[in-house]
Formats: C-alpha cells, structure tokens, sequence
C-alpha cells in the first residue's frame, strides 16, 4: 500500500488518504481482509497528525470500505458479504466506529456508555 500527501493539493490531507485508499479498494489493490496500518504509524510515515488519518478511516468506515475491530485492528471489508449481513453488520459498524473514536478522544468506557445510553433514551 503506498499512501503520500500533496502539501500543494487544495484537497485536505484527510481528504487525499481517502480517496487514495478508495482507489486502491476498489481497484482491488488492496482487498477484502487486508489490514491496514494503525492510525499512528500512517500518520508517522507521511508525518500529519493522527486526528487527519483517523478521520479519513472514520469516512471510509462510513463508507462501508473499512472496519475498525479495535485493537485487531482496521481491514479492509468486502461490501458484497457487509450486505449481506444487513442491518445487524450496520449497526456492528457503527457501534466499532463509535469505540474507536472514544477511545481517540480520551473518554473513558463508563463515560462512552453513558453517552450511548442517553443516545438510545435508556
């Protein structure tokens, strides 16, 4: 997987991973069960900030090209199997994102439920 940058690029550098990294999805370079690096080593190879790196895997997961299992790691999903398992693989998603992205911020898991549960209105 080769990933750069354009400093000169009027597209973000978030934006720019994105899009290198759909290519590369749909193109079949880079295929179902791939893993990809962690968001620090990404962001330390082309030397941005980890926040840039984590949101372009947030709207690639929203995109339903990736999924984030927590600390097994990002891979790269096959979107025909994802629709396959329907709403139950959504809300898997969805609710994976949800962790690594409190887990980004800092929130602690009693905190990050608590913020569920008043979400869901339970």
């Amino acid at each position: 997987m080769m990933l750069s940058i354009d400093p000169a690029s009027p597209a973000a550098p978030f934006a720019q991973i994105r899009a290198q990294l759909t290519a590369q999805i749909t193109t079949g370079t880079l295929k179902p069960g791939d893993r990809l690096p962690t968001v620090r080593r990404l962001a330390g190879d082309l030397e941005i900030a980890p926040n840039t790196v984590a949101r372009a895997y947030r709207e690639l997961e929203a995109d339903g090209l990736i999924v984030g299992r927590g600390r097994s790691g990002t891979f790269v999903i096959d979107p025909a199997a994802e629709r396959a398992g329907g709403d139950h693989a959504a809300a898997t998603r969805a609710a994976e994102a949800y962790a690594q992205t409190v887990r980004s911020l800092g929130i602690d898991s009693r905190e990050a439920l608590t913020l569920v549960r008043q979400a869901l209105g339970v």
